[in-house]
Formats: C-alpha cells, sequence, structure tokens
C-alpha cells in the first residue's frame, strides 16, 4: 500500500500546485504573455489539476482494494503513468509558455501518451481486479 500512500500524497499536492499555478497565470503572466502563450499555460494547469485528482482517486481505491482484493502492479502503472503525463505533458506546455526552447514541443505528445496509458492502465486494472 506504500504506492497508496504517494500516489494520494503527490496526487493532492499536484492539485494544490495547479490551483497555485493557475493563480499565478491569472495574475501574474496575465499582463505578460501572449493570449495563445497563456492558453498554452492554462492547459498544462488543466491537465495537471485533473490528473492530480485522477491520481488522488486512485490511491484511495488502491487502499480500499487492498484491504479486500489482490491489487497488482496494474495500479502502479497507472499512477506512475499519470504522474509522467504530468511532469511530460503539462511541464513542457509551462516552458514552452514561458519562453523555452521549440525542441520542447515534441515533448508534448509523450506526456498525453503516458496520460492514455495511465487511463488504460487504470480501466484494466479496475476489470481485473480480483476481490479475495
Amino acid at each position: 500500500m506504500q504506492f497508496a500512500r504517494w500516489f494520494l500524497v503527490l496526487g493532492a499536492a499536484g492539485c494544490g500546485c495547479s490551483v497555485a499555478l493557475g493563480a499565478f497565470a491569472a495574475h501574474g503572466l496575465k499582463a505578460r504573455l501572449e493570449p495563445d502563450a497563456l492558453a498554452v499555460f492554462h492547459t498544462g494547469v488543466t491537465y495537471q489539476f485533473f490528473h492530480s485528482l485522477a491520481l488522488c482517486v486512485l490511491a484511495l481505491w488502491i487502499d480500499q482494494l487492498g484491504r479486500t482484493a489482490v491489487v497488482g502492479t496494474v495500479w502502479q502503472i497507472a499512477g506512475i503513468a499519470f504522474l509522467v503525463g504530468i511532469v511530460l505533458f503539462s511541464g513542457s506546455l509551462y516552458g514552452l509558455a514561458l519562453g523555452a526552447p521549440r525542441w520542447l514541443g515534441p515533448i508534448t505528445p509523450m506526456g498525453g501518451f503516458a496520460f492514455l496509458v495511465g487511463w488504460f492502465a487504470f480501466a484494466l486494472a479496475a476489470w481485473t481486479t480480483v476481490r479475495s
């Protein structure tokens, strides 16, 4: 259940950071960034928030199932994929919005792919979890 604890802590921290980043964008970056760059930053915040929230749900589900079911590695893969997606997808969007080099652009779809892996792993784990 150690993964559940880490996923919950990181998910909650990610939600909090996304709220802070959203406020920073709305108040600190609004006057400094072009509207397109601000929209890119906002997309990063949105995806970070929802996938951090998904990590919290995943963690609570793993913890609940851990008491009554055999919890497999697919759950862990889902959580790790969400974390990787947040870092690659949202992180690259933040960088691009703030003027990072354009080579960061191809990293964004890798983060999107990690999100997809996470959601499919989540679905597979939910479908195949065996209650004891």
